[in-house]
C-alpha cells in the first residue's frame, strides 16, 4: 500500500503584520449597522455633474471601450498639462511627464515603490493619510514619524532637520491636508527647499484636494517650483475634484526621467485606466469653471457646517482646505476619541472619524473629524443629533 506523505502546512509571512481593516471601513460599516449619518469617510452624498456623466456615457456608446495607452489617453494627458500650466505656470510635457492612474492612492503607492528600497527612510507627518505607512513598509523601507504641531497642525521644520540621515530617501507632504484641513504656506516651501537642496531626497506631494482650498489662500503646489519638481512625484485625484470618488481615477506628474521609472512599476500593476472615463474627463476639462469654482463651492459647505455646529459643545480647529473639519472636545469628556466616535455612532446616530487613527501610535488629542462635503439636509440632520451630546 502506497503511503502518501502529509503535505507541509502552508505558511504565509505577512508583509504587513500590523495592518488590519482601515478605520474608514470599520466606521462606515458601523454607520450602516446603526443607520447613522456617516460624516466619517470622505465622499459626497450629492450627485456629480450630469455633463460629465453624459460625456462618459457617450464614449461608451461610441465604442471607446478598449484599452487606453498605458500612460493615459493622450488627449487627457494634454488637458492635464494645460490645466497645470494655467494654474501653476509650469510647462508639462503631456507625453513624458503625466501618467493617469486608478486613483490618487494608487499614484502614491506607485511613487513610493518607484523610489524606496529596503532600509531607506521616508519622513511622514502625522496625523497622516492611512496608506502612507503601509506603502513604505511593504517596500522594506522605514517610516520616520514626525507629529505636526497641535492644534494648528503645522510642520516642525527644526524637527525635520534633526531626523534627516544618510538613509533619508523621501519626504511626504500633503496639502490641503487629510485629515486636518491644514495647508502648506510659502514659508513651508522655503524650508523644504533648504532641506532637500544638494541631497538625494525625493518628495512625494499628495495634492488630491488641490482645488478645495478656502479663505482666499493659494495652493502651494510643488508644480510651482521647478527645483522641487525635479525631485518630486505630485499626485492628484479626479475623484476628489469632480465628486466621483467611486471612479478611482487620478494622475501623477513628475519629470520625464522620474516618470519613466514610475511607469515601469505602473505597467505591470494596472497597465491602463478605464477608457470611457478618460474620454469624458478630457472633454469636461475644457470647461475651466469645472474646477476653478470648486473651492468656493466647498467652502460654503464648510462655513454652513461650522455655523450649524455652533449649537454643539464641540470646538472647531482651523480648516483651510479638503473635505474635512476637525473638532476638539478636550475638557468636555473623558472618553478617548475612538470610544467617543463609537458612542456618537451608536447612541446619537452620527459617525465621525477619531483622529488618533491617523497616528501610528494612536496619539489622542481628543479630536474627531467630520466630512462636511454633503447635502445641506445631511449636515442639518447630523448636527441636530450632535447637539444632544453634552459630554
Amino acid at each position: 500500500m502506497l503511503l502518501l506523505k502529509k503535505a507541509p502546512k502552508l505558511i504565509l509571512n505577512s508583509k504587513l503584520p500590523n495592518v488590519g481593516t482601515t478605520v474608514f471601513t470599520t466606521m462606515s460599516r458601523m454607520a450602516t449597522d446603526h443607520n447613522s449619518v456617516n460624516l466619517g469617510q470622505g465622499f459626497p452624498d450629492f450627485e456629480m455633474s450630469e455633463d460629465l456623466v453624459e460625456l462618459v456615457s457617450k464614449a461608451m456608446k461610441d465604442g471607446l471601450n478598449q484599452y487606453a495607452p498605458m500612460a493615459g489617453l493622450p488627449i487627457l494627458c494634454e488637458r492635464i498639462a494645460e490645466k497645470a500650466s494655467d494654474l501653476y505656470g509650469v510647462e508639462i510635457n503631456a507625453s513624458t511627464d503625466v501618467t493617469v492612474t486608478p486613483g490618487g492612492t494608487y499614484a502614491i503607492y506607485t511613487a513610493l515603490t518607484t523610489v524606496l528600497e529596503p532600509g531607506d527612510e521616508a519622513i511622514v507627518f502625522e496625523p497622516a493619510y492611512d496608506s502612507y505607512i503601509p506603502n513604505i513598509e511593504i517596500n522594506g523601507a522605514v517610516p520616520v514619524l514626525i507629529p505636526l504641531e497641535f492644534p494648528g497642525y503645522s510642520i516642525p521644520w527644526d524637527v525635520v532637520r534633526s531626523k534627516i540621515t544618510e538613509k533619508t530617501k523621501m519626504i511626504i507632504i500633503n496639502s490641503p491636508h487629510n485629515p486636518t484641513g491644514s495647508v502648506i504656506r510659502e514659508d513651508d516651501i522655503e524650508q523644504l527647499r533648504q532641506i532637500v537642496k544638494g541631497t538625494n531626497i525625493f518628495i512625494l506631494s499628495d495634492e488630491v484636494y488641490e482645488h478645495l482650498i478656502f479663505d482666499g489662500l493659494q495652493h502651494q503646489s510643488i508644480l510651482r517650483f521647478p527645483d522641487l519638481l525635479e525631485r518630486a512625484f505630485v499626485c492628484f485625484s479626479f475623484g476628489k475634484t469632480f465628486h466621483s470618488t467611486g471612479w478611482k481615477i487620478g494622475y501623477c506628474i513628475s519629470t520625464a526621467p522620474l516618470m519613466k521609472e514610475f511607469r515601469k512599476v505602473h505597467q505591470f500593476n494596472c497597465f491602463s485606466v478605464h477608457t470611457p472615463s478618460q474620454v469624458g474627463l478630457a472633454g469636461y476639462l475644457q470647461n475651466k469653471d469645472s474646477y476653478n469654482n470648486l473651492g468656493a463651492f466647498v467652502q460654503k459647505k464648510r462655513d454652513y457646517f461650522n455655523q450649524l455646529m455652533a449649537a454643539t459643545i464641540f470646538k472647531p480647529l482651523p480648516s483651510f482646505g479638503s473635505y474635512f473639519q476637525c473638532y476638539s472636545y478636550a475638557g468636555l469628556s473623558e472618553l478617548g476619541d475612538k470610544d467617543l466616535a463609537i458612542m456618537l455612532t451608536k447612541q446619537y446616530g452620527v459617525t465621525p472619524i477619531p483622529v488618533s487613527a491617523f497616528y501610528h501610535e494612536g496619539i489622542d488629542n481628543k479630536v474627531i473629524r467630520f466630512c462636511f462635503c454633503k447635502k445641506e439636509q445631511t449636515l442639518e440632520k447630523a448636527v441636530e443629533k450632535l447637539a444632544k451630546f453634552r459630554g
